[in-house]
């Protein structure tokens, strides 16, 4: 399959990963209006599939940050085609701390978190059992990069066997391999506007 761009190869690893997120981010956030809701309409078609082979009950997502896909309007669509389906949004409580999850309701009132982000004003925690995490840079094999903070990482490991993880995200971040390190987790699926990849790890 082939990548959206390529990086040198005699940068060392970390470089290697800094600029492979540096470029899917500028790639991502200089999308076209129209080409990045086409995208969106046909990565939520994929979910759409996958979500009813997988029966969710709570679902967890993040609200679009620095052009990702905005899901706020699926989600809110997800949650009223059943009474007992319920939405999360990631909490950060910590730097160093996995990441809380609190229900969303559409409509309900937001505050930025330290880094700008809405999440609901009053924290109602909850445990979700399939989580969709965004992409930046990701790869064939499942493996994603984020934002470099090790939330993802710390609340994968912490929740190891007890979520189903799904990536979302648009193809032009897709590379040959993200070089994963010791601590990487694939996760169990990965959805773009092309459509469903995986399961990469069992899911």
């Amino acid at each position: 399959m082939t990548t959206a761009f390529s990086v040198p190869e005699a940068a060392p690893d970390k470089a290697l990963r800094r600029e492979m997120r540096r470029r899917a981010i500028a790639a991502r956030e200089a999308l076209d209006a129209q080409v990045r809701h086409s995208s969106t309409q046909a990565l939520c078609r994929a979910l759409d599939a996958l979500l009813a082979r997988l029966h969710p009950q709570v679902l967890a997502f993040c609200w679009p940050y620095r052009g990702e896909a905005d899901l706020t309007d699926w989600i809110a669509g997800w949650l009223a085609a059943a009474p007992d389906r319920v939405a999360a949004l990631p909490v950060v409580q910590a730097s160093q701390a996995p990441l809380a999850f609190s229900r969303w309701v559409p409509g309900d009132p937001m505050r930025p978190d330290a880094f700008g982000i809405p999440v609901p004003a009053k924290f109602q925690p909850l445990d979700p059992d399939l989580l969709l995490v965004p992409l930046n840079a990701f790869d064939d094999k499942g493996f994603r990069l984020g934002y470099g903070g090790g939330f993802f990482d710390r609340t994968l490991a912490a929740r190891a066997g007890l979520v189903r993880t799904v990536g979302v995200g648009f193809e032009l971040g897709r590379v040959e391999s993200i070089l994963p390190e010791a601590h990487d987790r694939p996760l169990d699926w990965i959805v773009t506007e092309r459509g469903t990849f995986g399961p990469f790890s069992g899911g």
